[in-house]
């Protein structure tokens, strides 16, 4: 029985998405719920799975092209796996070029591809994937070597290197060339669209972390222990104050749309996480209602989604409020750009202990520099400042977290 694969159903936000990954070849087995292929779109990498046992027959589309909501990618064949696996067939017929010269040795889409652009021929690529299947890596491998091959040609008849190859080299000097993803071009767009339509500043204060380590150091066992596991961090004190600090300056929780203010009544803070494909920024619903585990828990399991690609499109969407953490990696001072719509984003940076004049006598304290990017359209400096001093003296003193003084 044929069944057609299908890309998923996109949000109205979304209007295509990308072929990034075809984890299974035309002919291999697969298991019901498999994961099959990745669609990478401008937020998120959606998985598609098997629909039941069998194996892919035909694909239709290839690694690189560009897919509409549920649209045909695949034909799937439902019962064992066929014996004989043949080159898989992409929308995009290959046309008679020396990259498909020969039609007899398995290629992946995304090597063929390569081999296209590059004007390679697979017939000379050693196949290093299943029944000597050439895959990108083989032909990007071929690229690399063939100018060092032919360097004694090369000294008598310099030819012109492509400017569309994936691979470059020059002697001991090597350059690789990969097209950009969705998503990272999404963030390009995202972040320039922010310093060129926004009056976006930051102003800068610092604050005395001693108090809340103090705190997390004589309760987290404690913490642990009540509340199944969960680990108390410092995000969540951040959080909880940036709530706070909302609650008190509703216009830095507001955006502009078009003409209008739109004020909130609500605090959705997104929590900026990093991946290997790019920073996402998922958001933790009604943050002024959460306790401080609810916020360790919900934070750690979008760390653990991101990293594994299972973050789903609504849970990074919206957003009135963003905090980002540089200081995981290092960073000692930024300037956060900001989360459009929203007006504001704060910053967190590593805690490193400096001398510091308490009393009138000097102290080594544990230090953090906090950054607080506004757009000056809608945030005067007053307020801004304001904001951001209210979230020092909230952290230097977290009872008044609680007591919302």
């Amino acid at each position: 029985m044929s069944i057609e694969i299908k890309a998923p159903t996109f949000p109205e936000s979304v209007a295509d998405g990308t072929v990034a990954t075809w984890h299974k070849k035309p002919g291999e087995a697969v298991k019901r719920d498999e994961l099959i292929v990745d669609i990478e779109t401008d937020k998120v990498v959606l998985e598609v799975v098997a629909p039941a046992d069998g194996s892919i027959a035909e694909i239709l589309k290839g690694e690189g092209d560009t897919v509409l909501s549920n649209e045909v990618i695949a034909r799937f064949v439902e019962g064992a796996a066929t014996s004989t696996a043949s080159a898989p067939a992409t929308a995009a017929s290959v046309s008679a070029t020396p990259a498909a010269a020969t039609a007899d040795k398995l290629v992946n889409p995304a090597a063929r591809k390569m081999a296209e652009e590059n004007n390679v021929n697979t017939a000379a690529v050693s196949g290093s994937g299943k029944d000597g299947r050439v895959t990108k890596e083989d032909v990007a491998n071929h690229l690399k070597a063939a100018p060092v091959a032919s360097a004694p040609a090369a000294a008598s008849a310099p030819v012109a290197a492509s400017p569309a190859a994936a691979i470059e080299a020059l002697g001991d000097r090597v350059e690789k060339r990969v097209p950009m993803t969705r998503l990272r071009k999404r963030i390009a767009e995202r972040l320039l669209e922010a310093s060129s339509t926004t009056a976006m500043l930051t102003t800068f204060n610092e604050v005395n972390m001693a108090p809340v380590m103090a705190l997390r150091a004589k309760y987290k066992d404690q913490f642990e222990k009540a509340h199944n596991g969960s680990r108390l961090g410092f995000m969540s004190f951040f959080v909880k104050a940036a709530a706070e600090a909302l609650r008190r300056f509703p216009v830095v929780n507001a955006s502009i749309d078009n003409n209008d203010v739109v004020y909130h009544g609500y605090q959705d803070i997104g929590v900026a996480v990093s991946t290997e494909k790019g920073l996402v920024v998922p958001v933790l619903r009604n943050a002024e209602n959460m306790s401080l585990a609810t916020i360790e828990n919900t934070i750690r399991d979008f760390g653990l989604r991101a990293r594994d690609g299972k973050l789903g499109i609504e849970e990074m969407s919206g957003g009135t409020f963003t905090i980002t953490n540089g200081g995981v990696f290092g960073s000692l001072l930024s300037t956060p750009i900001l989360n459009l719509p929203q007006s504001a984003i704060l910053g967190m940076h590593k805690i490193q202990e400096r001398p510091m004049a308490v009393n009138g006598k000097v102290e080594i304290l544990p230090m953090m520099y906090l950054a607080l990017s506004y757009d000056h359209r809608l945030l005067d400096g007053k307020e801004a400042v304001q904001f951001l001093v209210t979230i020092k003296d909230l952290l230097e003193d977290p009872a008044r977290i609680l007591l919302e003084i």
